[in-house]
């Protein structure tokens, strides 16, 4: 799912391209993309774009007269952008927004249709579209600390909470427990001060770090290839690799269609953690550290 470095790089891609520029009709191929029918989507046909913003994870498209469209990606939608007039073809293609100099074109991969596109009108209206988590890069310590603590929770859980947090989903929350050497599963109530501090700063170097790489990205181009695995990540999609801190081979915990990536060298003091799937099948049998691992492994 595109997180906030992500849909900060989309926003920073289609400011030059949209906004000024008038919206002369919005094509949809899936009915069920649209999630709203007042203001009618015809309402924002002709309007020139004003403004962009980021509600969360979603992507908010401000038209003259104060109606907004809000694209919300989900975990396989994608945008792309295309020369005036491109057709809407192929079982991805949900949508097409023509602009007067260039469509952009929403994908969404897989058979699971979870995008969705709001048409609201006026500022309530699209705040009522955000989960309500603090915005990371602007709350200090006190306000983090706060917030993380009102349920005690796994750092994991807690972080990818929209509720709790905005933005954050499974690839940067495992980047960011990384960069603070914190287990997943520790809980929000059982942190030290020094622990605290750890993970705001780390919280927040990681986002602004990653949110920096991927706007530069999208100087150079539109980003066609938004993805969750990228080869300079630290652990998240680096099962098995070594870590680039201490060397150790990257874990993980699989859970749904979930998994998260940790190093136990680093983040669990050696202890690695059970994965729901493997430890039912090997019960007694689970290793509890990174050496019965390995010896695991060589059986």
């Amino acid at each position: 799912m595109p997180e906030l470095p992500d849909v900060e790089a989309y926003l920073g891609a289609l400011a030059p391209r949209i906004v000024g520029h008038v919206l002369q009709r919005v094509r949809v191929a899936s009915i069920s993309l649209l999630r709203t029918v007042d203001p009618p989507l015809g309402a924002v046909d002709g309007r020139v774009v004003q403004r962009l913003r980021r509600v969360g994870k979603r992507i908010a498209i401000g038209f003259e007269g104060d109606v907004w469209l809000v694209i919300h990606l989900m975990i396989a939608g994608r945008l792309h952008w295309r020369a005036a007039g491109a057709k809407l073809a192929g079982r991805n293609a949900l949508a097409a927004f023509d602009f007067d100099d260039g469509t952009l074109i929403l994908t969404e991969a897989g058979t699971k249709r979870r995008a969705s596109l709001h048409v609201v009108r006026g500022d309530d209206a699209l705040e009522a579209l955000d989960p309500g988590g603090i915005d990371v890069l602007a709350a200090d310590l006190a306000a983090f600390r706060t917030a993380l603590r009102a349920e005690n929770r796994t750092l994991k859980r807690a972080l990818t909470d929209p509720r709790i947090v905005s933005g954050i989903g499974n690839a940067y929350s495992d980047e960011i427990l990384h960069a603070a050497q914190l287990s997943p599963i520790a809980l929000t109530h059982k942190l030290t001060d020094e622990e605290w501090v750890r993970l705001h700063d780390a919280t927040r170097a990681t986002l602004r770090e990653w949110t920096a790489k991927l706007q530069a990205e999208a100087d150079a181009g539109f980003p066609e290839h938004v993805t969750a695995f990228r080869p300079d990540m630290a652990v998240h999609g680096r099962f098995g690799q070594p870590c680039p801190r201490c060397g150790a081979p990257v874990q993980r915990i699989r859970f749904a269609d979930n998994e998260t990536n940790y190093c136990a060298r680093c983040q669990t003091g050696g202890t690695v953690l059970a994965d729901r799937s493997l430890s039912r099948l090997l019960k007694g049998d689970w290793p509890r550290t990174l050496d019965e691992l390995e010896a695991l492994k060589r059986r």
